[in-house]
């Protein structure tokens, strides 16, 4: 249980000069619980992010597949025979996701049932503090209905869809609270794309992605009570029918924060009732790295085309991510969705 007393004690502890001190707690305790308390100005906040895929490895006993995908990464070659078996690799990181309670219930049992219900646990701790920050429930339905917004075909983020009519100082008090309970990712639309996108970033129009794709996909069939072995068996195997590209750009969102990369995306009109979508977009120096995400083997890339002409003076490397091998198409490099972790440098 957070203790603020315990907390304001720091001050005069880290002075002692003895010992180093680590402190944990949810963010919505250490932004509510400071009434009548002093904040230490010795702390140094750091983010904790879920297990990236590496660490999912390592603790599935792996140390040795990173250090190759990443050397296949920088030569750029495929893996032929190996692919299928890293795409299943990865899919397991996807079902499992990284929390501990999830990874630590499918290591002990290798049951996806019981790693359903190690989630549901954390998201319900969610919905706890939710309730505490906002006792009417309204942040707590924002957040459980991420999967069902990003399943749109626009899947921007539409609040005043999901909770009604609301006061718009409160809405922006919401996604404020929901955006640094950092349980969420936000992405948001660059109006102009350029290095520096956080001067052109339109607030009013974002995405919202869960920080941990294993949470997303239970709240995603969040209808049942659990959700069963075989839906996860049949995801595992890429056999369910259901389109996951929401999915699949969730853990890209997911692993491209986790690289420490601020979310970007850029829309423009392709005709009367159609857009182009770049669905992220990187800063690399004084250059941008746009990104499409397919789910599939789908290789086309009109999007990304038409970006790289509208802006070649700023556009350097251009990825498609999807779910076959590495190879390149006319300039764009077609990569893997488990090399994602290498982007950026």
């Amino acid at each position: 249980m957070w203790c603020p007393r315990a907390r304001q004690a720091i001050k005069y502890l880290v002075k002692d000069g003895r010992y180093d001190y680590i402190e944990t707690g949810s963010l919505i305790s250490i932004k509510k619980n400071t009434k009548n308390i002093t904040i230490p100005s010795e702390e140094e906040r750091v983010t904790l992010y879920p297990m990236d895929y590496e660490e999912f490895r390592w603790a599935m006993g792996d140390e040795a597949t990173m250090p190759l995908l990443r050397t296949f990464y920088d030569n750029k070659l495929p893996l032929t025979q190996a692919h299928r078996e890293a795409m299943r690799n990865f899919r397991l990181y996807l079902l499992v996701g990284g929390m501990p309670q999830a990874v630590e219930a499918y290591l002990e049992t290798n049951n996806f049932s019981m790693v359903d219900l190690a989630k549901r646990g954390v998201i319900r701790i969610y919905q706890d503090d939710f309730q505490k920050l906002d006792p009417s429930g309204r942040l707590e339905t924002l957040f459980m209905n991420i999967p069902s917004q990003l399943s749109q075909t626009n899947n921007r983020f539409k609040p005043y869809a999901v909770l009604g009519k609301v006061d718009d100082d409160k809405l922006m008090e919401f996604l404020k609270d929901l955006e640094d309970s950092k349980t969420t990712l936000f992405a948001y639309h660059s109006n102009d794309p350029n290095v520096g996108m956080s001067l052109t970033k339109d607030i009013s129009k974002f995405k919202i992605f869960c920080a941990d794709t294993g949470l997303f996909v239970t709240l995603a069939f969040w209808d049942k009570d659990y959700t069963e072995n075989v839906i996860y068996q049949k995801l595992l195997n890429d056999k369910l029918s259901t389109n996951l590209g929401y999915v699949y750009e969730n853990m890209i969102a997911q692993m491209l924060a986790t690289s420490g990369n601020k979310l970007f995306y850029y829309t423009w009109p392709k005709d009367e009732t159609h857009n182009y979508e770049i669905d992220f977009l990187l800063s690399h120096g004084t250059k941008l790295q746009p990104i499409e995400v397919k789910s599939s083997g789908y290789n086309t890339h009109k999007s990304l085309d038409v970006f790289c002409e509208k802006y070649a003076h700023i556009v350097e490397r251009h990825y498609l991510i999807y779910t076959k091998d590495l190879k390149a198409d006319k300039g764009t490099i077609l990569l893997p969705v488990y090399m994602t972790p290498f982007l950026g440098g």
